[in-house]
């Protein structure tokens, strides 16, 4: 019989050390967010700020942070659900809401520090290449770096059109075009890539959709009826996508501040466990005990079950 080292024994399970929870729970890449947050010795606790852009199901959120022993601290945020107050009611995750809710943060965080009249920004959108820190200033750009998180860095990704929001609304983040749409790379060696800003240009202001809008408008008036319903809720068709999102990017820029929701004035009753909120609502919810409430509970049930237990006993 040949010879089986066992590995896995006492011991090694003695010195074994799980990994951190969030990567066990596959939401943090840590070897990519150490690059990102190291920060030189000699920079004497200066923040290292980061772009971070994440998206759900229903929105694109976009947030300046900085890395902290305590955590990272959030500067500002947007997140697209707040573009219905600038004329954008629906289709809150697709590019052109991206890119909106990068300018909107960008403008947002300007503001904040008060550089927003310094730097002001790409105002005619073109979709061409713009670095702020190519203008002269007196005054250095706010810096930046993007985090992605665990998405893929596909081209054409909608992680870019928040990218080029938050870099048309003027701040420096260092970046290349050869993720964003309408990049082509060289053919051959020697020749030069190519570069399409027209077609960055329409991702922009949601030509995409509007073309498939129409596409369905003809082919299948049932599902374009069940697929942009919310467009149709609000009288938006093909041919007023381009004027609402133009629209929307003059509102950002006049006021980009954000308007904390209303706090709802609801008053709560508590009769045992049951609950009756002032707005006709009911619901239960366990009383605190203490200690010794909780002990006196738990001897008076094994005093029921003992008496029970005696009196099957007897009969």
């Amino acid at each position: 019989m040949a010879f089986v080292k066992v590995v896995k024994n006492k011991a090694y399970f003695k010195r074994f050390q799980v990994k951190n929870r969030r990567r066990r729970e596959g939401k943090t890449d840590f070897r990519a967010r150490r690059k990102m947050v190291r920060q030189d010795k000699n920079k004497f606790n200066n923040k290292k700020y980061r772009l971070v852009v994440r998206f759900t199901n229903k929105k694109v959120i976009c947030q300046i942070m900085y890395a902290t022993i305590r955590g990272d601290i959030i500067v500002s945020q947007a997140n697209s659900s707040e573009l219905t107050k600038y004329g954008v009611p629906c289709g809150h995750k697709n590019y052109a809401a991206a890119y909106c809710t990068g300018l909107l943060v960008a403008r947002r965080t300007l503001k904040k520090f008060g550089l927003h009249e310094t730097f002001k920004g790409k105002e005619e959108l073109d979709g061409e290449d713009y670095h702020v820190e190519d203008e002269e200033n007196d005054q250095r750009p706010f810096k930046c770096i993007l985090d992605v998180g665990l998405q893929t860095t596909a081209v054409g990704h909608r992680m870019w059109g928040a990218l080029k929001g938050a870099v048309d609304g003027g701040l420096h983040i260092p970046h290349t075009n050869k993720k964003f749409p309408g990049f082509k790379p060289a053919e051959e060696k020697g020749q030069e890539p190519e570069y399409d800003a027209d077609a960055h240009k329409e991702k922009i202001f949601g030509s995409h959709v509007k073309e498939y809008m129409e596409m369905l408008q003809e082919e299948d008036p049932t599902k374009y009826e069940a697929h942009f319903s919310k467009f149709l809720e609000n009288d938006i068709d093909a041919d007023k996508i381009e004027e609402m999102y133009t629209d929307a990017h003059e509102k950002i820029r006049e006021d980009p501040d954000h308007e904390p929701a209303d706090k709802k004035e609801i008053k709560h009753e508590r009769d045992g466990e049951q609950i009756s909120s002032s707005d006709g609502t009911q619901h239960v919810r366990s009383a605190k005990i203490t200690l010794e409430e909780r002990r006196a509970k738990v001897a008076a049930r094994i005093q029921k079950a003992q008496e029970r237990m005696m009196e099957e006993d007897d009969d």
